[in-house]
């Protein structure tokens, strides 16, 4: 391959990975090219991409971007994988593709600056939650307090409330039947 061709990929390779947070890497060794695109089918319908790459020149364009430091993740035949979706949301997928395919080979996951090596690393951030259910456990968490809060302040004074309006109803019920 020449310099310029090698130019021309690590620099779509950089704009591919400029905006990205994290990324998963796989081995496509050993997996027939039409495992491959089934499996590209079912990550891109799921709004995932993957992309093979050549190690070296996905070192090079990453420098450059977030995503510096998963070289660790790169050696042999490399495939990364990567979208919009939440990175424990990709590491998902890649389990359950892993469960469909045993020769599938799980290199790892990148993101916050955190190498997950191998497919133990995989399956560790496939349980981690993601940002919409971490948002929704903090918001449980701060709504919970206020909740018993207000079910302490409205339980005694509903209390109050019934006993007034028994004996208003006892009220009414009494002079009525005293005149006759």
């Amino acid at each position: 391959m020449s310099k310029k061709v090698k130019s021309l990929i690590e620099k779509e390779l950089t704009t591919k990975f400029s905006p990205l947070e994290g990324i998963a890497v796989i081995s496509p060794q050993g997996i027939g090219g039409t495992k491959t695109n089934m499996l590209r089918r079912r990550l891109l319908a799921k709004g995932v991409k993957m992309t093979v790459v050549k190690n070296t020149l996905a070192r090079r364009a990453a420098t450059t971007t977030k995503l510096k430091g998963f070289e660790k993740l790169l050696s042999g035949p490399s495939a990364v994988i990567y979208g919009k979706a939440s990175m424990p949301t990709i590491a998902r997928m890649l389990v359950e593709e892993k469960k469909n395919d045993e020769k599938l080979e799980l290199r790892g996951v990148f993101f916050d600056g955190e190498a997950y090596e191998g497919e133990k690393g995989v399956q560790k951030v496939s349980k981690f939650p993601t940002r919409e259910e971490a948002i929704a456990t903090i918001v449980a968490s701060v709504l919970g307090p206020g909740r018993k809060l207000v079910g302490a302040v409205k339980g005694p004074s509903g209390k109050i409330a019934g006993i007034l309006k028994s004996i208003e109803e006892k009220a009414e019920k009494a002079p009525a039947a005293a005149p006759a």
